[in-house]
């Protein structure tokens, strides 16, 4: 066991570093590319977008990948005092003072872990929000509304997350040793409840969304809707700008709760034929059956993650490689899945691209089904707008886009519309 053991942290701290030095090594190409075209507007763009949007675009990109830089070194620093320098053992030990009850001091372990995690990260995210995101216009948010998101979130992740891990531990204890495909079996059904009550639910608790009032827009949708075979069950405008000026839709939910939501942000830029032509492009993703595969996707990866994690809990040398003395006369249910979390995203980073590769695929034929829908040249006026609104670069690194871009660069994805036209 000595012997796995030491291999699995060699292994993992060489697969962090490479981890590491790959995201750092891509933030540095895409700062560099970005600043190298900062001083002219792409030609795609040179009539829409003007030379000072385009250079606050760059500035706004360099800074976001900046802080993400910092941000994943303070990360790797953590990841590894958690593990191999004892953090979690420590805490593990803390916790089993304060209580006897197995259950109790395995969700005890869980809770004081994300709240040391959160409590790492947040000046980060103050300083995203308040700094970063305030300096280029972006942040509509006050100090007191983000604590009370902040108090809401935390108490929806104990009323939702709390009964979810103590299933997950009580199968784990209970269900022998194929524990691990009822827990899958748990995991996918909960998914599949939130997924059906966020929209009525959760979603509530943050924002407020109102009926669509523009009765001529909603006509259209409707319109669009029946053409591509999709029923619409509701139509809201959610109050986006409380927080952020960023504009977007999105489609949510399933079945009764399936609606579509639009930014009050989103309203204000785009016009009634725009907004189609976005719309157009998100039903592609439907029509197209993107969104059921992703989620059976999920679903799939979902079980063999569990079915990995339950061989690895069994396996002394996944504790001891990681930083952990399993307690002897205890369960150590909760301490396989806290380390198998962590370390998991360390293994899985190298399949990045290919699921950047298949998303972007699916993006394409989006917009060819958007195409067919509407006209390609408001989609493009949309796109344009959004970009510019929204200060994303039109000149990012091909290595760094290919890697982690879930969406076609710019002014790739406005020759593919321009063919279709």
């Amino acid at each position: 066991m000595p012997d796995a053991a030491s291999a699995f942290a060699v292994l993992f701290v060489v697969l962090l570093l490479a981890d590491t030095g790959l995201r750092l090594w891509l933030a540095a190409r895409q700062i560099r590319h970005v600043a190298a075209h900062r001083g002219a507007v792409p030609d795609e763009f040179a009539q829409r977008i003007s030379l000072t949007s385009h250079q606050r675009a760059a500035d706004y990109t360099v800074a976001r990948i900046r802080l993400g830089m910092l941000e994943r070194v303070f990360d790797a620093v953590v990841l590894i005092a958690l593990t191999l320098m004892g953090g979690l053992q420590a805490l593990d030990l803390l916790v089993s003072s304060l209580t006897d009850h197995d259950m109790l001091r395995q969700l005890g372990l869980l809770v004081a872990l994300l709240l040391v995690l959160g409590l790492l990260s947040l000046p980060f995210t103050l300083y995203r929000q308040f700094r970063l995101e305030a300096r280029f216009g972006f942040n509509r948010m006050t100090p007191g509304l983000f604590a009370a998101d902040m108090v809401k979130g935390i108490v929806l992740s104990m009323a939702l997350g709390l009964p979810l891990a103590a299933a997950i531990l009580w199968l784990m204890a209970s269900a022998g040793s194929l524990w691990w495909l009822w827990a899958w079996v748990v995991w996918s059904a909960f998914q599949l409840l939130i997924n059906y009550i966020a929209p009525v639910v959760i979603a509530p608790m943050f924002n407020k969304f109102t009926p669509l009032t523009d009765a001529q827009l909603a006509g259209r949708i409707r319109a669009l809707g029946e053409r591509c075979g999709f029923t619409v069950n509701g139509m809201f405008v959610m109050d986006g700008s409380r927080r952020s000026g960023h504009g977007n839709a999105y489609f949510t939910g399933f079945g009764r709760t399936r609606r579509i939501v639009f930014f009050d942000t989103l309203l204000n830029k785009l016009n009634a034929d725009e907004i189609e032509a976005v719309l157009a492009h998100e039903l592609g993703h439907f029509a197209r059956r993107h969104i059921v595969r992703r989620h059976a996707i999920s679903i799939v990866m979902a079980l063999a993650f569990f079915a990995v994690l339950g061989w690895l809990a069994n396996q002394p040398w996944f504790y001891v490689g990681l930083g952990v003395l399993p307690q002897l006369g205890a369960r150590n249910d909760a301490m396989a899945l806290i380390l198998f979390f962590l370390v998991i995203p360390v293994f899985t980073f190298m399949f990045t691209p290919l699921a950047s590769w298949f998303s972007r695929r699916d993006e394409f034929e989006a917009d060819r089904y958007a195409a067919g829908q509407s006209s390609p040249a408001y989609l493009i006026s949309a796109l344009v707008k959004l970009y510019d609104d929204n200060a994303a670069t039109l000149t990012p690194d091909p290595v760094h886009s290919a890697f982690y871009d879930s969406h076609p660069p710019a002014a790739i994805r406005i020759r593919h519309l321009l063919a279709a036209a």
